[in-house]
C-alpha cells in the first residue's frame, strides 16, 4: 500500500506543477500542454533502462541452480512413482 501512496503522491504533484505552468505565462502554453506526453516518454524509457541494467546484471547463482536441479530430480521420482512417464533424463 505505501508504494501506491508514493505514486499517487508523485502524480498529484508532477499535476500540480504542470496546472501551475498552465496558469503562468513562464513557457509557452503549446510547449506547456505536451509536457504530459514527455513525461510519458520519460518515464517509458526509464522503464526501459531500468530493465535493460537488470537483464545485464543479472546474478548467477550456482546455489540455487544446484537446489533447481535437486528438486527436479525429486519431481521426476515422486511423478514415477505415481506412474507417470516424465521423459528421458538428459
Amino acid at each position: 500500500m505505501k508504494h501506491v501512496v508514493k505514486i499517487l503522491t508523485l502524480v498529484v504533484a508532477v499535476s500540480a506543477f504542470w496546472v501551475a505552468l498552465l496558469q503562468t505565462s513562464v513557457i509557452p502554453p503549446s510547449h506547456t500542454w505536451l509536457l504530459p506526453i514527455y513525461f510519458i516518454v520519460s518515464l517509458g524509457c526509464y522503464g526501459l533502462l531500468k530493465v535493460g541494467v537488470g537483464v545485464m546484471c543479472f546474478p548467477i547463482c550456482p546455489q540455487e541452480a544446484l537446489l533447481l536441479q535437486q528438486d527436479i530430480i525429486e519431481a521426476k521420482e515422486y511423478l514415477k512413482g505415481r506412474g507417470i512417464d516424465v521423459g528421458s533424463d538428459f
